[in-house]
């Protein structure tokens, strides 16, 4: 082997270290030579596979930190959502509660308007007592927090409350004012203007808040907060209306006068009928067959034969059976003159069936009512199943 074949192989492509000692100089000769010892001659070394293994490292450390990116990001977005749902839960839960209080308090408007014999001083009382109330509404809906998306909406059901509010007070200053007029038709005119209010404020509350924020709850894929709740003041628009405004006022100053109730009062049994499965059959004098069943009903139709609003009529329902007869009861509000309200009676299993019976009617007369041989009747019925 030639010098120059070992200085080749002496090359290392990889490892040439400054810390490698020279072999000593065999004697007698100039040149130098490693010792090879007994392990022949060397060969060049290769560390290109030995960099893998970090690369590997480095690779898997990025995968990791990315899949944690991924898990927060997840998590992040779960308790956002979460948030958002339990915001628009509280709201609805706040706003409901105003809006059925606000409602109960339509009702019991309602209610004191249909009062009999009620005078004014005393419907100026707990009108002015509604009023406050409601005024109270207002303030809770002032202090809700609605998630933004749905503020404008919000601010349409506080607009609702406030109108709720000034019709209200708009019914107490026309009774105030009217006190000492005769006028009943522009009373009731003047009433029924300013009881608008109360009817727009439903229209509201249904299209401007509710509907609204239905549609903001569905584009943003809202679920599980209870829904947006309603809110009903006038439950009976036609007690709202002039004609029956006028008469209110009327019994309403007729009964602050004190004496006796003027013109005619009266209401009398107009028809009965029996409702089934196969439809409506009125009952006379003759038995009709009635087909035990829960579809089974009674429906009694009543007039108002006088020329005076009535209010709070009771109307009752008897069917003699043993042990125990059936007795119901229901109530007609308010009726004015000439029309025809109904009143339905259910609830019938309990009827033994193959018998002859009898269905009695009978309505409450009311204050003023001279004639009362038309607000009895009775109707012979045969059951069966």
């Amino acid at each position: 082997m030639s010098t120059h074949d070992d200085d080749i192989l002496d090359f290392d492509f990889f490892d040439e270290s400054a810390t490698r000692e020279d072999a000593p100089t065999r004697e007698g000769r100039g040149d130098r030579r490693p010792s090879r010892g007994g392990n022949g001659p060397r060969r060049p070394q290769f560390r290109g596979s030995g960099g893998l293994t970090p690369l590997l490292r480095l690779v898997g450390l990025i995968a990791f930190a990315i899949l944690i990116v991924v898990l927060l990001a997840v998590w992040a977005q779960g308790c956002a959502s979460d948030h958002q749902r339990g915001a628009y839960k509280r709201y609805m839960a706040g706003i409901g509660s105003v809006g059925s209080g606000s409602a109960q308090i339509g009702s019991r408007l309602a209610q004191l308007l249909e009062t009999p014999g009620l005078k004014q001083a005393d419907l100026l009382t707990q009108l002015n007592g509604l009023i406050q109330e409601q005024e109270q509404d207002v303030a809770l809906a002032q202090k809700l927090h609605p998630p933004g998306p749905i503020n404008a909406a919000h601010q349409r059901a506080i607009d609702a409350l406030g109108l709720r509010v000034g019709g209200m007070k708009g019914l107490a200053d026309v009774f105030t004012s009217t006190a000492g007029t005769t006028d009943s038709v522009q009373a009731g005119t003047a009433l029924a203007q300013k009881a608008e209010r109360l009817l727009a404020s439903d229209i509201i509350w249904s299209d401007l808040f509710k509907a609204q924020a239905e549609l903001e709850l569905k584009n943003r894929s809202v679920t599980g907060v209870g829904g947006v709740p309603g809110s009903v003041f006038v439950s009976s628009p036609d007690l709202f209306a002039a004609k029956s405004l006028t008469l209110v006022w009327k019994r309403v100053h007729g009964a602050s006068t004190g004496g006796s109730p003027s013109g005619v009062h009266g209401t009398n049994i107009e028809y009965v009928k029996v409702h089934q499965a196969s439809g409506d059959t009125p009952l006379g004098s003759s038995e009709t067959t009635v087909h035990i069943s829960t579809e089974l009903a009674f429906i009694v139709g009543v007039k108002d034969g006088g020329d005076s609003q009535e209010v709070q009529i009771q109307v009752t329902l008897t069917i003699p059976t043993q042990p125990n007869s059936i007795v119901k009861t229901e109530t007609i509000p308010v009726i004015d003159p000439g029309q025809i309200k109904t009143v339905t009676f259910k609830d019938f299993s309990t009827l033994p069936p193959g018998e002859p019976l009898k269905v009695r009617v009978d309505v409450k007369p009311v204050k003023g009512e001279k004639r009362i041989d038309n607000n009895t009747a009775e109707y012979p019925i045969l059951t069966t199943i």
